[in-house]
């Protein structure tokens, strides 16, 4: 990074976008630090694509400002194209170019040519696992493919910025994971990416920082793990080798850890059939101390695990209900 380059990748400030009488985003306002990874996660309807829209210089905001790599996304468009890339929710390549000539047209309207862009061409189609298929139309490729070959055009230019709206729609488990591997390793290369999804697991696996949208407003903000302390304690999860044990471990766990708390018991879920004991926890401490005091007594165990609250348990805390709710999607472009 140069000096001249702003530690803050991607800024919005109150943006607002209103559809006649509707307002599609109202107030939204974030900042991402250059090489991280940014997660708006929320249903359909949030708003979501529509504030990608107006970072990308593809719709005007109606109000409010936004900053890509430090330059004004209205006063500033041509430059702020040059400083990002985009992958929207369906793939925008040619089907009936081959991947190795979409990469070429691409190219070329950016102005790279020659050797440069062969050389280009060439990096991203190993980058993306295509080098193979670099040759067959696109047409003839699988919906994973398809994504691959439509972020690795985006990434012809080596924008420093990437915007990935629901990158992994469609895709069967696999495919998702193959395309997660790969955005790992651009951000490892230094790449901001501002994600929107969905999808919970995707913005717990990628992103550094998530902010959740409902309505067209930011309704939290924080790290995965801070979301999840939203929603509620961990509890530590005690899988016992013997269901004859549940009655002995529950005897000694209680009042032990309730002593550390300072209460006069502690509530321990019992689950004959699963062999288990669910704990409120504090977090480690707790799982070590309960692990001490088994292993102490003698009592076999199968698992011992932290369990947290996931990113459903935070939406649904947040909003009283979950992300696959059927919202109005009006205004959702």
């Amino acid at each position: 990074m140069t000096s001249t380059e702003p530690e803050i990748a991607v800024e919005a400030r109150d943006l607002v976008k209103r559809f006649g009488d509707f307002t599609a985003v109202d107030g939204v306002s974030f900042s991402v630090p250059r090489g991280t990874v940014l997660g708006m996660l929320g249903p359909n309807g949030a708003g979501k694509t529509t504030t990608v829209r107006m970072m990308t210089t593809l719709s005007r905001p109606t109000s409010g400002t936004a900053r890509i790599n430090g330059y004004d996304v209205v006063e500033q468009p041509d430059l702020v194209r040059r400083s990002m890339g985009l992958t929207g929710q369906a793939a925008t390549v040619d089907e009936l170019l081959t991947g190795r000539e979409n990469l070429a047209m691409i190219g070329g309207l950016y102005g790279i040519g020659g050797r440069a862009l062969r050389a280009r061409s060439e990096e991203l189609l190993h980058q993306f696992s295509l080098a193979d298929a670099g040759d067959k139309v696109v047409r003839d490729y699988s919906g994973g493919m398809r994504r691959r070959i439509d972020l690795a055009v985006s990434l012809i230019s080596a924008p420093p910025v990437l915007f990935l709206d629901e990158p992994t729609t469609g895709l069967d488990p696999h495919s998702r994971n193959e395309l997660w591997d790969v955005l790992r390793g651009l951000v490892a290369n230094g790449t901001t990416l501002v994600l929107t999804t969905q999808y919970l697991e995707e913005a717990d696996q990628l992103a550094d920082r998530i902010v959740v949208v409902d309505q067209g407003r930011i309704i939290a903000d924080g790290t995965p793990l801070q979301l999840k302390d939203q929603a509620g304690s961990a509890s530590v999860v005690v899988t016992l080798t013997d269901a004859a044990d549940l009655g002995a471990a529950h005897a000694l766990l209680a009042p032990a850890l309730a002593s550390l708390r300072g209460a006069d018991d502690a509530e321990i879920y019992r689950d004959e059939g699963a062999r288990s004991l669910t704990v409120p926890s504090g977090g480690l401490p707790d799982l070590t101390r309960i692990a001490q005091l088994l292993d102490e007594s003698g009592i076999e165990i199968d698992d011992l695990s932290l369990s947290r609250p996931s990113l459903d348990d935070v939406f649904l805390t947040l909003t009283g209900r979950r992300t696959e709710a059927d919202l109005d999607t009006a205004g959702e472009k």
